[in-house]
């Protein structure tokens, strides 16, 4: 394929950037990258009274976070007017637009007479000028709608690269409103027409637009621009079977930021919802460049799989670099007020913990008890620091006071104070633990002490003996 391939993302700023969104940009931004082409980002901002500039830069963020960068963009609607207002007078002049009169009160009485009859709710064309037609006097005082003249014969095709071939009969489609009465021009008209100055060649979204696709091929045509490639993907279903909503968890994409998620992981992720590469479930994101074709992705719908999203997860933490770990840790306990210089080298901590943590939170959970005063619940230190526990807990400050501050040395104080009180070494290292990160469980205590760090371990140890 040729590299003049153009596709775009074009989100409305009603809202957040979702899962949905997300995987219709990451699915044409690789298929620009696969064809050496070019990535648009558009932002489709006439719903004025819905759109909003936090929304917009939700979006921005979303996509920034991601690392799907557009070669183009980010172009808003809402400066373009001029131009769709302008293809409006020339359709108008050309007679492939035409001004409507009827009032709403009337269309609603239209439509109700139609459906009274059994018949599907539609505009009839009672102002649409055809030869040897007398239309009504134009009323006084009303503002016309602008409306496409639709063909009536034929039927409007395309052979969709997801779903295969679409084909809808002209006579099933009315002729569109492209722009109210205040002028303003509508949702489908602007989307043809920025289709066509940008050059799209491929439309990748998702498959509640395939309704708008017949009007927007006739427009085109109407225009006499070339038609896209149309790709429509299937909907995300949430675990439980059911459509993908604000009740299945994340608003936004950032809410997986939030929530710990690396970036790699959520695109790989993302790629694998409704895309497949023979039995590959872990890749980079230029072997998905690579790989990436519109072949292989299926017409049903895709069900997303939070316990598969977490696991991913805890694959890319695990073989992060830690100093990356590190900085991402560290702006996180700074948000909650913690300062990350309080304890050790993070990297150290990180290191520590990397391969046990399903996500960036628990990463910082862990790394916060190293950076704190702990305070162990009244319930673990009843349980473990004991009199036998606290007695072991002195031998062992006395021994780790000079010990040589590496695993080995610190193994063997842990062991030798196991010997002098006869105590198995869960009852000397999870006292240990207790006294020193306020919880029961952790790595192996030989490395927690090395990394904690001789000073931090006496005077945590000595706030219980």
């Amino acid at each position: 394929m040729a590299s003049n391939v153009r596709t775009r993302f074009a989100p409305s700023p009603t809202g957040y950037l979702h899962i949905g969104g997300a995987r219709t940009a990451l699915f044409s931004w690789a298929f620009a990258r696969r064809h050496g082409g070019t990535f648009i980002l558009r932002i489709e901002d006439t719903d004025v009274a819905r759109s909003t500039p936090a929304a917009v830069q939700a979006i921005l963020d979303g996509m920034s976070w991601l690392g799907l960068d557009a070669d183009e963009g980010p172009f808003y609607q809402m400066q373009r007017m001029d131009r769709y207002k302008a293809v409006i007078r020339e359709m108008l002049a050309a007679g492939t637009a035409y001004h409507c009169y009827a009032s709403t009160e009337e269309l609603d009485r239209m439509r109700e007479e139609q459906r009274a009859r059994g018949e599907k709710p539609r505009y009839d064309g009672r102002w649409r000028p055809e030869p040897g037609k007398v239309l009504p006097a134009t009323p006084a005082g009303v503002e016309p709608v602008v409306r496409f003249r639709n063909p009536v014969e034929g039927s409007v095709a395309w052979d969709d690269l997801v779903k295969g071939r679409i084909e809808i009969a002209n006579a099933e489609l009315d002729d569109l409103v492209i722009a109210r009465a205040d002028g303003t021009p509508t949702y489908n008209f602007c989307v043809v027409v920025d289709d066509c100055d940008m050059g799209i060649t491929h439309v990748i979204r998702g498959d509640d637009h395939v309704n708008n696709t017949p009007r927007q091929i006739n427009i085109l045509r109407a225009l006499g621009a070339e038609v896209p490639l149309y790709a429509h993907l299937s909907m995300i279903l949430g675990d439980d079977g059911t459509k993908l909503s604000k009740r299945h968890g994340a608003v936004s994409v950032m809410q997986y930021f939030d929530d710990g998620y690396l970036p790699e992981a959520v695109i790989n992720y993302l790629a694998r919802l409704g895309w497949s590469h023979g039995d590959d479930e872990i890749f980079t994101r230029e072997q998905f460049v690579a790989w990436f074709d519109l072949d292989h992705i299926t017409p049903s719908a895709a069900q997303f799989n939070t316990e598969k999203l977490n696991w991913l997860n805890a694959h890319y933490i695990k073989h992060s670099d830690d100093a990356r770990l590190a900085a991402d840790v560290a702006s996180r306990l700074a948000r909650r007020g913690v300062d990350p210089e309080a304890g050790p080298r993070l990297e150290s901590v990180v290191a520590l913990y990397k391969e046990r943590v399903a996500n960036l939170n628990e990463l910082a959970d862990a790394a916060e008890l190293y950076c704190v005063a702990v305070h162990p619940s009244d319930e673990l230190l009843a349980q473990h620091l004991t009199d036998a526990g606290r007695a072991a807990l002195a031998s062992l400050k006395a021994r780790l006071a000079d010990v040589a501050w590496e695993k080995p040395g610190l193994n063997q104080a842990i062991k030798d104070t196991m010997a002098e009180h006869s105590l198995k070494m869960p009852q000397v290292a999870i006292p240990l633990r207790v006294a020193t990160l306020g919880v029961a469980q952790t790595p192996a205590i030989d490395a927690v002490l090395e990394v904690l760090g001789r000073e931090r371990v006496l005077m945590r140890i000595g706030r219980y003996i």
